[in-house]
Order: structure tokens, then sequence, then C-alpha cells
């Protein structure tokens, strides 16, 4: 690299830094939180929690990536403009590639890690956090719930235990589950016990009530039943594994036998296709910063901090990415997820080169939002006035 582009890329990955750690502190935060009655109501140590908390740091660090790195680029190259950097370069006329190219360095860089840990680290992360939710449930099962009232385990999701015996011994069991909106679930038992492992409660002698959306209900008389706590559904014991729960080798060949693929084989389809899409997004994001903040300006011609506009686009791009996921999953075919991401990235690509040869000439991305924000102030100042 030569010397500029050291010194790009040392600004950007600093400032890259300095945006992750709190966006990525603050999300993670309400992530835990989320789970903190859970451990506190079932008696667990400082540790369980702390164990917890490591297991869902992975599951949004993919996430917070492309938008630190938005971020990060729009502060940079504003603040090089400010600095009157990019003036000086833009007259001695350096070509644009020496500014991008360590912005594309870094940010490929980042790709790989997101795409490392959405494909290998976030699936054992996810297996290990529902091994732990499934010994707090088994905890609070067999210690914590006070007999003959009802506890709230999830949304949707009550116990009542009668009377707790020695050896984790539950008489008088009653577990509703509404958490499924395709129907209602109604458990029944004598007599119940959390599994030696604390991942299956076992009911003996019950019944099922199962409720439809038509009303209808089915009953089914069990001498003895599983219900696994690490995936808060019926089970024969074993943890159900999400498509979300797999990592990509399986993805790409899934097992036909698996009962949950079976089940909804869609939602492993669409998995698939989203992880293979949002890897690269901080590219993208990338591409978008530049667009808005890579050229050299006057504070006359430019008013609006180009970091305003690059996360409206973000957020619109990453809206648009999470409905055409959704609708693989609700059988649309996956061409056009990937044809909305390769547009947007190629019409990023034709602004930059369009934006000018040098870097003295306007983005045109960055002129139009500032022309339709000024409007709306103006319009919004002559109606105050008239009024």
């Amino acid at each position: 690299m030569y010397l500029i582009e050291t010194y790009i890329f040392g600004r950007v990955f600093r400032m890259f830094l300095s945006a992750l750690a709190p966006v990525l502190a603050i999300i993670w935060a309400t992530q835990v939180l989320g789970r903190i009655n859970l451990v506190t109501d079932s008696g667990q140590s400082i540790g369980s929690f702390a164990l917890l908390a490591s297991y869902i740091l992975p599951n949004i660090i993919p996430v917070v990536l492309p938008f630190a790195v938005i971020i990060a680029v729009a502060q940079t190259f504003h603040a090089m403009n400010n600095d009157s950097e990019l003036p000086v370069l833009d007259a001695a006329g350096m070509p644009r590639r020496y500014l991008y190219r360590p912005v594309l360095v870094l940010t490929s860089l980042l790709c790989l890690v997101s795409f490392s840990i959405d494909n290998f680290v976030e699936p054992v992360t996810r297996l290990g956090m529902r091994k732990t939710i499934a010994a707090t449930y088994a905890d609070l099962l067999s210690s914590v719930i006070e007999e003959k009232a009802f506890r709230k385990i999830d949304d949707g999701l009550y116990v009542q235990i009668s009377e707790r015996v020695k050896g984790r011994v539950l008489r008088g069991l009653f577990v509703a589950d509404s958490r499924d909106p395709r129907y209602e679930m109604l458990y029944y038992a004598r007599e119940g016990a959390v599994d030696p492992n604390g991942g299956t409660l076992i009911m003996k002698d019950g019944e099922i009530h199962r409720k439809a959306p038509t009303g209808s209900v089915s009953i089914i008389h069990f001498d003895s039943y599983s219900f696994d706590l690490s995936d808060l559904s019926e089970s024969k014991g074993e943890a159900k594994l999400r498509a979300a729960d797999r990592d990509l080798p399986y993805l790409l060949n899934p097992d036909v036998d698996d009962a949950d693929y079976k089940d909804d084989p869609l939602s492993y389809r669409a998995e698939l296709h989203r992880r293979l899409t949002d890897w690269f997004y901080p590219v993208t994001f990338a591409l978008m910063a530049l667009a808005l903040a890579g050229s050299a300006h006057s504070h006359r011609e430019r008013k609006v901090h180009p970091l305003l506009p690059a996360l409206v686009f973000a957020f619109a791009f990453r809206w648009g990415a999470f409905y055409f996921a959704n609708r693989i999953e609700n059988g649309a075919e996956p061409w056009q997820l990937y044809a909305f991401a390769g547009s947007i990235t190629v019409i990023l690509i034709l602004v930059i080169m369009r934006s000018g040869r040098r870097l003295g000439r306007r983005g045109s991305l960055i002129d139009g939002c500032e022309t339709v924000m000024r409007k709306h102030f103006r319009r919004g100042g002559a109606e105050g006035t008239s009024a």
C-alpha cells in the first residue's frame, strides 16, 4: 500500500472499532437482559449468566458489522473533507482508486469474518445456548416453581405443579403451550420428573389436548411423554435443531430424514441463501458510504452530514434483504434475493464511477438527498410561518 492508503486504512479501521463497540454493547445488553429473569428466577450463578451472555454475542456480530462499516467510512471521509485532505488530494491529481482500495481491503476482511461467524461459530453457540437454557428450565421446574401456582416460563407457555416430592419427582403437572399460532396444546399428567441430564421433562399417565384454529380438539392419552426443555416444544427427548442452528455444509446437503427438515424444508433453503448473501453486506454498505461521502466538496455545497442519508439507505437495504429472504421461506425463488442485493451493489458502483473521475465532482446521490431534505424543511418552515 501507498502511504495515503495506509493512512486511510488506519483511520477507517479505528473509526470502525469505535462505532462497533458501543452499538454491539447496546444490542448485546438488550438481548442479555431479556434472559436475565430466567437465570435469576432459577437460582443460577453469575457464571451461568456469563456463559449464556457469551453464547448470545456471536449471533449479533454479523448483523452489526455492516452498520459499523458504513458509519466508519462515512464519518472518516467526511472528516477528511472537513480537514481539507480530500480537496488537496484532488488538486494533486491523485487517482480515486487509492481512496477506495484500503476501504475495500478492510471490508473484504470483514466479509470473511462475517462469513466464518455466521456459518461456523454461530451454529455452535446456538446449540450451547439451547443446552444452557435447558439446564436452567430443568432447575426452574424441579426446585424453584411454587406448588399450586401458575408460572410463566416463556411467552405463551405456562406451568403448574400440584406437589413436589423427593428425587425431582413432580405430581399434578399442567402445561399450557400456545406459542405456535397453528394450534394450542394442553398437557395433563399425574406425575413427572426432569431427567438427570436436565434437558427433558418426562410426564407419565396423562393427556394431550390439541386445539386447532377451526375449534376442533383432539385428545391423546399417553403412558409416558417427553417435553423437550431446550427447544420448549414436544420432542422425543432430543433437542430439535432448526435451520438457523445448522452449519453451512449441512444446509448445502441436509438430511432428508431429519424430522425438522421434513416439517419445514423451505426454512432450510431460506437460511442457506440468507447466509450466502449476508456475508457480503460489509462491502455493499461501504459502497453506500463511498457513494455519499467519497467526493470532495465545499461546506457551502453540502450541508447535510452524509452519515444521515447513509444510515437511511442502509436500513432500507437491510429491510429489503429481510423481505426477500422471508419470501423464500414462503415459496419464492431465491434468485430474487440475489437480484436485489446484486442490483443495489451494481448501482452503487455505477454511481461512484459517475460521480467523477476525479475527486472534485460532486456525487449525484448525496445531492439528490440534500435537495429532497431542503425542499421538505422549506415547506415545513413556510407552513409554520403562515400559521
